[in-house]
């Protein structure tokens, strides 16, 4: 065997290389595999598959992920998305290009997602993944201090493990589109220039169903919010309760929107007027004022957040005016007692605290965050509901101090928006959080308070479909006669056969408070017949307090009936995530 360098001169093939030819061969060599991925990416074969894993918890990182992959096969690359706790580390170490797109839940937490998979990436058995490239992008919100903590964890960690970055990480705020974009952009372009893929022939990749119909894009959305109009608005709650819970309907029109039961619906609001005089006054200004072509009245009542402030207006008016009240508390260097001082304060509050030396209106707007849609779980089904979606929504008011507070969206729906006014909204798909797809499962559902919502569009779902799989509700709240919402229809749905199991827990209706994990608790053995038989147990409601005690609580019922201590019903949890059997939807 001979081989001819630039020379043209014979060369035995057991003859010894020189550094130049070695060069010369590996640049050869090369040259040949990347003819050879052009060729299969002309005949319809991608260049590389791409592994694009998901963290998400509300759908925000499983739109992007689909971007990404989209944007793949236009390069000619392969893509296959999958849900970081379906993934392996096993798995993991043999991928060859990974994009991680991930959303942060609570205090820096994991997506309900990405849990087991965070878990498995830290354990001190994870494989080397030097074979690895790969690239992060986080969503996240910079109103919270563990900004994109979960998407900082994994690349850092990644990175431990020996795997190569391909792009730095990019952690996106809540205005995630252009940047989202940019990163994919140049991701796919410096994958495609690596990989020699050509464009536009790339394929799903193996894990990818290719019958699968591609998903439709609303043309509603952040954006352009559809200006639905808003046809009911019920109290629920009785008059004499300590809270004020309410139904509401919107009319989707000739929109086109689809939703399912289990998404989620943003609502844009407007801030409250008389809080934007009372902001505007203490400001100085008339509201006329132009800002960017637009009155600054209408810039603060439909543009900027004015009801949670700001961490970059908390550090500036703590800087500005070090004899404030909120300066004291930022010199000591306490984060809790920091959240302890600002909850319930507003920008407002914030400006009278600064007193003179609070900035002027330019500067305050700097500092200011856009107003954000408001994000509700749906609490109908299409099914059940055609040309309509429904809300369960807790008005939020209450007084500190000399004032009174209130919710920025609750009380725009319960207060200033007239029957048949318009309401701008569009619909936050969650495909991890729905209905069985298998009619026959049995579903169980855990959901105190405004928790019910989704579980009203399950039943109702249910009932439409015909399916013929058990459904258990664990409801509650704090008394009976007050607070015990969709009564009528609950009592309805279980005459019909519909709803087999309704345990409720209302805490104060006696001396010994008793809750939804309580309810659990007594009926342990029956709740773990329903896990054996294959139910899938959703959570709705409270994150901080709710969600983590019914957890223990389900664990607790777990180990009690198995038996094997508390490792294995950790596991058997585990499990019944793996299996989309324990999802939850909580705020």
């Amino acid at each position: 065997m001979t081989v001819m360098p630039p020379t043209g001169t014979l060369i035995p093939a057991d003859a010894p290389f020189s550094a130049q030819q070695e060069s010369w061969l590996a640049g050869f060599i090369a040259g040949i595999a990347a003819a050879g991925r052009r060729a299969e990416a002309a005949a319809g074969t991608p260049a590389a598959t791409i592994d694009v894993l998901i963290g998400t918890q509300t759908g925000n990182a499983e739109l992007v992920a689909d971007e990404v992959a989209s944007g793949a096969r236009a390069h000619g690359l392969g893509a296959r998305t999958t849900a970081l706790d379906d993934v392996t580390p096993e798995a993991l170490a043999a991928m060859s290009h990974v994009l991680v797109v991930t959303s942060t839940y609570g205090e820096g937490e994991m997506p309900d997602n990405a849990g087991l998979f965070w878990e498995a990436l830290q354990s001190d058995t994870a494989p080397r993944l030097e074979g690895v490239r790969y690239a992060v992008l986080g969503l996240g919100d910079r109103g919270y201090d563990d900004f994109c903590q979960a998407a900082k964890l994994i690349d850092t960690r990644l990175e431990q493990l020996g795997a190569t970055r391909l792009h730095e990480r990019v952690d996106c705020d809540v205005d995630f589109e252009e940047p989202a974009a940019a990163w994919t952009a140049t991701v796919l372009e410096r994958l495609a220039a690596e990989t020699g893929a050509t464009g536009g022939t790339g394929t799903a990749g193996p894990a990818a169903d290719p019958a699968a119909p591609a998903k439709a894009r609303s043309p509603w959305n952040k954006r352009t919010p559809y200006p639905s109009r808003l046809t009911t608005n019920r109290l629920l709650s009785s008059p004499s309760s300590a809270k004020e819970i309410r139904h509401y309907e919107f009319d989707l029109g000739d929109s086109g929107i689809t939703y399912e039961a289990g998404d989620a619906l943003a609502v844009v609001p407007v801030n409250d007027d008389a809080v934007v005089g009372a902001l505007l006054e203490q400001l100085g200004a008339s509201g006329e004022e132009d800002v960017d072509g637009l009155p600054l009245t209408e810039v603060l009542r439909t543009g900027r957040e004015i009801r949670i402030p700001s961490r970059e207006l908390v550090a500036d008016l703590a800087e500005r005016a070090p004899e404030s009240e909120l300066a004291s508390v930022v010199a000591h260097g306490d984060r809790s007692d920091l959240d302890s001082w600002l909850w319930g304060r507003d920008v407002l509050d914030l400006l009278r605290d600064a007193g003179r030396a609070a900035p002027d209106t330019a500067e305050l707007l700097a500092l200011l965050r856009p107003l954000q849609a408001r994000q509700y779980s749906i609490s109908s089904s299409p099914l059940a509901h055609p040309g309509s979606v429904h809300l369960t929504i807790a008005s939020v008011r209450y007084a500190l101090g000399r004032r009174t507070y209130e919710g920025v969206a609750s009380t725009h729906l319960a207060d200033r928006v007239a029957e048949n006014g318009t309401v701008g909204m569009y619909v936050q798909p969650n495909a991890s959080f729905g209905v069985p797809a298998d009619d026959d499962a049995p579903m169980v559902m855990i959901g105190p308070g405004t928790g019910i919502a989704p579980f009203r569009g399950f039943l109702h779902e249910r009932a439409a479909r015909g399916a013929t799989g058990r459904n258990w509700l664990f409801f509650g709240d704090q008394h009976r006669e007050t607070d015990f919402v969709y009564e009528d229809e609950l009592t309805e749905l279980r005459r019909a056969g519909v709803l087999t199991e309704l345990d409720l827990a209302f805490s104060r209706d006696q001396a010994e408070k008793v809750y939804v994990q309580t309810r659990m608790r007594e009926r342990s053995r029956e709740l773990y017949a329903w896990l054996e038989e294959g139910a899938h147990v959703y959570v709705c409601g409270d994150a901080s307090r709710m969600a983590k005690d019914v957890e223990a609580a389900l664990l607790g019922v777990v180990a009690e009936q198995r038996g094997r201590g508390d490792d294995d019903a950790a596991e058997y949890l585990a499990h019944l995530r793996r299996a989309k059997r324990y999802v939850r939807d909580v705020y």
